[in-house]
């Protein structure tokens, strides 16, 4: 153990000034502490079946929790695939995998299931450890127990300042790691983002208990290690930016087009779809809806573009410009919940009513608790129960709606007060 390491084990020298806004007294004790090499030196990057066997013999030997973290490379490369993956575990040290040459890691994954992963932002990692056969049955995501907790700022590198008075260098987050080799300073980096997580949980759990919220906590990672996979977002081509200049459908349907040859194009050659085509320049030929290559060529984003490449775009304006009326999207998503609360007011003013004393009711409670309100409740959940309120309202009535829509047992007890009382305000 280094210098460094027995810092951050002496809760004393720890820094304490990030803490929790309700912690009275906190302040600065020491400098936070570079953190530059990890303690056992950068690990091989493990790129054959015989290194990833032995790293999953040695994990599945090792003892206590497991740090997990995942590099994608996000902007550079089609989806959100694993890159490089680093684990760390007490008896087994760090490893960092390749799953490019190690695309299935179903048995490290079977080897360390019953073990609680460790990890920053759990949601954006757990999709694409699905995808290579990484799946927890137990986490303790550390961003979000620093939300509960009620710290100011919750990523990786401020939480390990903060709580653990180490200063982790983040200069290479947003790089391609689809890159090969790797190079060694972002070897170096990924293998640091695991080197204190377990600590970093380690100290978060005691901040929870000591706030009486490490229940609500577990109950938070269970929900999130027991979701299903997320449904294909429908129709994503609505979500292109600069969606709200297009009113047209015809010009939707030229939106529509564009964006799905663009998925294609970006999806074949294993490319960000934003590297084969902006989304500016797929609203301004919607806007414009060019008659002919020519005329694409005049628009922004279409200047630089080879011949060959704006015909196949142009077919794409083609196909919408020639489809029938039926053929046509339909403005707006199919509604599915409430409409928007701006239109409360005119649609039904006791439901606005309703949820105006509901989000102030929210919002005290949150203030009180020290998160933010999004953690202690959604939205859309206080949406709901506004909009279509149980027939009476009472404790039990409420509790009931909330379970319903998928509020965990500790938001239910904490919730169900201030709803009961802001809906039987607003009905009176």
């Amino acid at each position: 153990m280094t210098d460094a390491h027995e810092t951050a084990a002496d809760p004393s020298l720890r820094t304490t000034g990030g803490a929790p806004p309700d912690d009275a007294g906190s302040s600065v004790t020491q400098a936070p502490i570079p953190l530059l090499e990890p303690r056992e030196g950068i690990p091989p990057v493990i790129a054959d079946a015989t290194a990833l066997a032995e790293v999953t013999a040695a994990f599945a030997a090792g003892h206590g929790p497991v740090a997990v973290d995942a590099e994608r490379a996000s902007g550079y490369r089609y989806g959100q695939r694993a890159y490089l993956v680093q684990l760390r575990r007490e008896g087994a040290g760090s490893a960092l995998i390749d799953p490019v040459a190690c695309p299935d890691l179903s048995g490290l994954g079977a080897a360390i299931a019953d073990a609680e992963w460790v990890l920053h932002a759990a949601t954006q990692d757990l999709p694409c450890l699905r995808d290579i056969g990484m799946v927890p049955t137990r986490i303790f995501d550390t961003e979000l127990a620093g939300r509960l907790a009620g710290f100011p700022r919750v990523g990786l590198g401020a939480m390990v300042e903060n709580v653990l008075g180490f200063v982790l260098e983040k200069g290479h987050s947003a790089v391609d790691w689809s890159t090969r080799p790797l190079p060694e300073p972002w070897l170096r980096y990924a293998a640091l983002d695991v080197e204190l997580l377990v600590d970093l949980r380690d100290a978060l759990e005691k901040e929870l208990d000591r706030q009486g919220k490490l229940d609500w906590a577990r109950q938070e990672f269970d929900a999130i290690a027991s979701a299903p996979p997320a449904e294909p977002r429908r129709d994503p081509w609505r979500r292109t930016s600069g969606m709200h200049k297009v009113r047209r459908r015809r010009q939707l349907a030229v939106v529509r087009e564009l964006w799905q040859t663009r998925d294609r194009i970006a999806q074949r050659r294993d490319v960000s779809p934003g590297k084969v085509l902006g989304d500016a320049a797929i609203v301004e030929a919607a806007l414009a809806l060019p008659a002919n290559a020519h005329a694409l060529a005049a628009l922004n984003g279409f200047g630089r573009i080879n011949r060959r490449q704006l015909e196949q775009w142009q077919t794409a304006v083609d196909r919408a410009r020639g489809l029938s009326e039926s053929q046509l999207p339909q403005p707006g998503q199919p509604v599915t919940g409430p409409p928007p609360p701006r239109a409360w007011a005119d649609k039904d003013p006791a439901a606005a009513a309703r949820l105006s004393a509901a989000r102030a009711g929210v919002t005290a409670l949150a203030e009180r608790l020290n998160m933010p309100q999004e953690n202690l409740i959604t939205p859309d959940t206080v949406r709901r129960v506004c909009w279509e309120p149980p027939a009476t309202v009472d404790a039990d009535s409420v509790s009931a709606a909330l379970a319903g829509h998928g509020a965990r047992p500790w938001q239910v007890e904490q919730v169900t007060p201030v709803l009961v009382t802001a809906l039987s305000q607003a009905v009176a």
